[in-house]
């Protein structure tokens, strides 16, 4: 439950690769009753039809970004901006900030012990500061692109391509708090896993060992 409080919830900051297994997880803690705030699901709400931001990326992007109704195109958006540094860095500088804002704000009216903010850029980005803790969900690449193909019908071409968009497993790996690998446990033990970082979420520690 979330509502206005002196004290914000810890931060436990949830990333990973692309077809890693991230919704897998948050699933998990929202079935704990844990706030869970998405910025992609964010970014939907935030660039939605007659939306201030969603203005903005019409006149940088173009309205051909616009379905007939109006509402934003995603994949017309992506391609606009896949393999095109400069048109991502114009995109990420509309949209961050406002989605990073809401996320905040969104954190700082929990009463819980903790939230649990899904980014899936979260290494690529500017907002480390933001996590208390960060839990990375991983997996090998050929699980990943065997996810991302069946998932988003898309080549295998372009599943590398898209994977490699991304930082590397090594750094996510490297830098992350705590580890689930989705590629190894079955649904069951990654619910066991997160009831056991969700008992010491709750507690606060900084030492995790699952």
């Amino acid at each position: 439950m979330c509502k206005n409080t002196k004290k914000p919830a810890r931060c436990i900051v949830l990333t990973g690769g692309i077809a890693c297994g991230k919704t897998v997880i948050s699933d998990q803690f929202k079935a704990l009753g844990v706030p869970v705030f998405d910025t992609d699901l964010i970014s939907r709400e935030l660039c939605s039809s007659g939306k201030p931001l969603l203005k903005e990326l019409s006149v940088a992007f173009g309205n051909d970004i616009l379905n007939d109704d109006g509402s934003l195109n995603r994949r017309a958006l992506r391609l606009k901006v896949f393999g095109n540094d400069k048109a991502l860095e114009k995109l990420n500088a509309i949209t961050h900030p406002a989605i990073m804002k809401e996320l905040k704000d969104r954190i700082s009216k929990c009463s819980s012990s903790y939230a649990v903010a899904v980014i899936p850029l979260f290494f690529e980005g500017k907002h480390q500061d933001l996590a208390d803790r960060v839990l990375v969900a991983d997996a090998d690449e050929q699980t990943q692109l065997q996810r991302l193909i069946a998932r988003d019908q898309v080549s295998e071409q372009t599943a590398r391509a898209m994977i490699a968009s991304q930082v590397s497993r090594d750094t996510r790996r490297s830098r992350a708090d705590d580890l689930i690998e989705t590629d190894r446990l079955s649904l069951s033990e990654i619910k066991d896993t997160v009831i056991k970082l969700h008992e010491i979420y709750q507690a606060g520690k900084t030492k995790i060992t699952p």
